[in-house]
């Protein structure tokens, strides 16, 4: 059997099987017989000495894209789809909320001309808030979608069957399916990684080197010295959509109410 037939079969399979394979696998789950991640990253690199977490500073960002492009150069993501995007919030006096993304904010925002009077104005990074308790780890019903001992969630790209259930899972609208056969691994799951080839050697995610005022950091929750870190236990920090009980690890910094 060919890989793509492989996948074909999987992906039947587990469309066919729903909520009845969905149940069994959570079940294993529980039971601790699944969700086991994958060996170690090659190296020296320990995974058991980290735990990854991210901070985004809303008063901080400008939204001019440049981490939106930098990700998107940095892991080949396809014309249409983003790994990570800036939406930009605009209230009303009258407390309205109007927000837009244009191409995800990737070449930044043109001023809008309205005659509404605006009280405030304010642009929100996303991406995959790597929860400590992800729904689209628990749904997928081959084992493709993990969390590694670092606290990333990522997706083993061999194993995923595309059958997009952690795409309607993820509460944030993180993940994509793409399905041209251009891109690296069509018609599977795709996802922010924390860019896991560049932090695993010591350096910054993309979207973090390239913020020119530093609104994206990466913390290390395990390194009593890194600043970050101290930022997200010293701070008021907030995360998206709390009562979903994900335990997102993407924290922010001044978090007005009017963002889901």
């Amino acid at each position: 059997m060919t890989d793509f037939s492989r996948r074909q079969f999987l992906r039947t399979a587990a469309l066919a099987g729903g909520g009845c394979a969905v149940f069994l696998l959570l079940g294993e789950r529980r039971a601790g017989r699944a969700s086991v991640p994958p060996a170690s990253p090659a190296g020296d690199y320990d995974w058991t000495q980290h735990s990854y977490a991210y901070l985004i500073d809303t008063v901080a960002c400008i939204g001019c894209g440049m981490c939106v492009k930098a990700c998107k150069a940095e892991n080949r993501v396809p014309d249409g789809f983003f790994r990570t995007w800036i939406e930009r919030y605009e209230i009303s006096e009258d407390g309205e909320a109007a927000v837009d993304s244009p191409d995800g904010g990737l070449n930044g925002f043109e001023e809008n001309v309205s005659h509404v009077k605006i009280s405030k104005a304010f642009f929100v990074p996303k991406m995959c808030n790597h929860c400590a308790h992800s729904p689209c780890v628990q749904v997928c019903p081959v084992g493709a979608s993990y969390r590694t001992k670092d606290g990333v969630v990522l997706v083993d790209q061999e194993r995923c069957v595309g059958c997009g259930y952690c795409v309607q899972a993820c509460p944030y609208s993180s993940r994509f399916i793409p399905h041209e056969e251009d891109t690296p691994y069509p018609r599977t799951a795709q996802k922010c990684t924390l860019c896991y080839h560049r932090i695993t050697k010591g350096l910054k995610p993309a979207c973090v080197a390239a913020c020119p005022v530093g609104a994206r950091q990466l913390a290390d929750m395990k390194n009593p010295f890194d600043p970050v870190r101290k930022r997200i236990l010293t701070e008021r920090v907030q995360v998206l959509q709390p009562e979903l009980l994900t335990q997102p690890q993407c924290y922010y910094l001044a978090l007005d109410k009017e963002v889901r």
